[in-house]
């Protein structure tokens, strides 16, 4: 339980000091949108791209452990997706971010160190691939679809809908930033010291940056809003996608021990700050999202130390 609390407890702290900061009148409504505007353009591009880059090619591509954490969210993403659709009768772009928000773990800011901390420092290369590839994957496949869910209201013929919703993401600075990381991961070349120096410091500002931005936006707000979604949203992220994970990764794609424990672990995290960025980025579901990710952090303190109690991670555990 101490991996926990020394890890998803500042999280929160981080939360609540923008959310005091707000209340106290020091930073106004407009910093939510500067802050998050860095975030977007500035900080999270670098840190992703600086992440990708630094992880060698030749051990990136571990299939059973990628296919089993990428299944997981993608099967999760589909059911919270047809869900918001059917049970909430929410649009194409708000259920894409519903979805998103139900999978999308916190697997940089929490997950890394959370591993380290819990399994010792190997377990930061599956913690690291995880984050790589969940944010390749599906921060391109939301855009694509909250740029496609508004279009269609518009009457735009589907082509068009869709060319536009990939150039959109082609010129996201966040889909930039993989892509070069990403290429320069595959080309080999080790990072000058002054670009590994100015990407670690800078990058380092993109989990702080929206987890402080998102208790700015929170102050004045009603967080019991839609609490019924909510909370059905908070219990598919930190039940339903890590049982689906783990059974993907345990009998499907046969993921090795070690990386099992740390794979279904990842999934069980609270949802990351990036939907709240990218919610608020689109001005598209920001209360259900920002709600969700508080609620979520909070309640994985609960749920990952029932994680850490099971015989199997509690034997991973020991020296």
């Amino acid at each position: 339980m101490e991996p926990v609390i020394n890890v998803v407890l500042p999280v929160f702290a981080i939360i609540l000091s923008g959310y005091i900061a707000g209340r106290a009148g020091v930073m106004g409504p407009a910093s939510t949108d500067a802050l998050n505007r860095f975030v977007y353009y500035v900080a999270l591009p670098v840190l992703l791209g600086h992440s990708m880059a630094r992880v060698d090619a030749a051990t990136i591509f571990d299939l059973p452990f990628i296919f089993a954490y990428i299944g997981g969210c993608a099967v999760t993403f589909a059911g919270a997706y047809f869900l918001s659709r059917l049970a909430f009768k929410n649009d194409m772009a708000q259920s894409s971010l519903f979805a998103m928000v139900s999978m999308f773990a916190n697997t940089g800011y929490m997950g890394i160190p959370l591993a380290i901390v819990a399994f010792g420092p190997d377990t930061a290369l599956p913690a690291a691939i995880a984050t790589v590839f969940q944010t390749l994957v599906f921060i391109a496949v939301a855009e694509v679809l909250v740029a496609a869910g508004r279009s269609q209201g518009t009457g735009q013929a589907l082509a068009k809908v869709y060319i536009d919703s990939l150039w959109g993401l082609l010129k996201s600075p966040l889909f930039i930033g993989c892509a070069i990381g990403m290429g320069w991961s595959l080309s080999g070349l080790k990072i000058p010291v002054p670009v590994d120096t100015y990407a670690t410091v800078l990058g380092a500002a993109a989990g702080p940056g929206a987890l402080f931005a998102l208790g700015l936006f929170l102050v004045g707000k009603p967080i019991s809003e839609g609490i019924g979604e909510v909370s059905v949203m908070v219990a598919i992220k930190l039940l339903v996608h890590p049982a689906v994970t783990w059974v993907l990764g345990a009998y499907v794609f046969d993921v090795r021990l070690d990386w099992l424990i740390v794979l279904v672990m990842l999934a069980a995290l609270p949802t990351g700050a990036s939907c709240f960025v990218l919610a608020q980025q689109q001005n598209i579901y920001i209360r259900r999202t920002s709600s969700v990710t508080l609620f979520s952090t909070l309640v994985a303190l609960l749920t990952i130390g029932a994680f850490f109690a099971l015989p199997q991670v509690a034997d991973a555990l020991q020296p």
